[in-house]
């Protein structure tokens, strides 16, 4: 696959300044704050979709895209990947697949994430999962803690998400995006160029788990998601149908599981 770099703004805006009320008192202070750029994807000359996303590692961001939904199986379907600049805070990724008949999808849908992406619509999400997978209340959480302290642009300005796919004892790689979905995009889009296998591999994020987040997770067949916040209510009953272990408020000492305990050592009530 041939790609280019271009020349992008940083994740972070250092020096703005703002006033601070605080005890009855005003302070002008210099603060960083998130970057936003938009990316535009087109394939094979057709605009697919448009994407607000932090500009960091935007390959990832775009290849993982791609996978998730479903218009490639692996990187050697890609030509190349090309990105040019627009103007300060807006990129175009020119993506040129080998197969040459690609139709863009009839129907998409405007996610619920901060990443002001579109998902396409697929019925075909793959068969349950049936990992042996086994971890227990206290890896998740230190994992959590472990994902929290290594989040350099969320501590640095706040305002960002942050995923990490890890195996049992360690982080793997860690993505950082103003939009929750998108932080898993560079996941996937990471680990299919580093050719890290997802299966049997727990996933965490800072985010709210909405269902559009849990397809993406199956389609990476990671058997265990954790949350830092709340699942919703259709990600739940997706998780119970795919059996995928689905945990949230995973907080300090304190952690909810919504499906599929038995990984984390629940005995299931006769």
């Amino acid at each position: 696959m041939e790609e280019n770099l271009i020349e992008i703004p940083q994740g972070v805006a250092p020096g703005i300044k703002s006033q601070r009320y605080a005890n009855g008192k005003w302070e002008e202070i210099d603060l960083s704050v998130p970057k936003e750029m938009s990316l535009t994807i087109y394939i094979n000359s057709q605009e697919l979709v448009t994407i607000l996303c932090t500009p960091l590692k935007l390959k990832f961001l775009v290849i993982g895209y791609m996978l998730a939904e479903g218009i490639i199986n692996d990187i050697d379907d890609i030509t190349y990947v090309f990105f040019r600049r627009v103007c300060v805070d807006d990129a175009i990724a020119d993506v040129k697949l080998k197969k040459e008949d690609f139709v863009l999808p009839v129907k998409r849908v405007l996610t619920s994430g901060c990443g002001g992406g579109m998902n396409l619509i697929d019925s075909d999400i793959g068969p349950k999962l049936n990992s042996k997978i086994y971890t227990t209340p206290e890896k998740l959480l230190f994992l959590m803690q472990q994902m929290q302290q290594s989040a350099v642009h969320y501590r640095t300005s706040g305002g960002i998400h942050t995923s990490a796919i890890c195996d049992s004892q360690s982080i793997i790689a860690l993505e950082e995006d103003i939009g929750r979905h998108n932080t898993i995009d560079k996941i996937i889009g990471e680990c299919m160029m580093r050719k890290i296998s997802t299966k049997d591999k727990i996933l965490i994020t800072s985010g709210r788990i909405s269902s559009e987040m849990l397809r993406k997770a199956a389609k990476m067949q990671t058997p265990i998601i954790v949350s830092l916040t709340s699942p919703t209510e259709r990600a739940i009953l997706l998780a119970q149908e795919l059996n995928i272990t689905l945990v949230g408020y995973a907080r300090g000492s304190h952690l909810t599981v919504y499906s599929k305990p038995e990984r984390l050592g629940v005995v299931a009530k006769c």
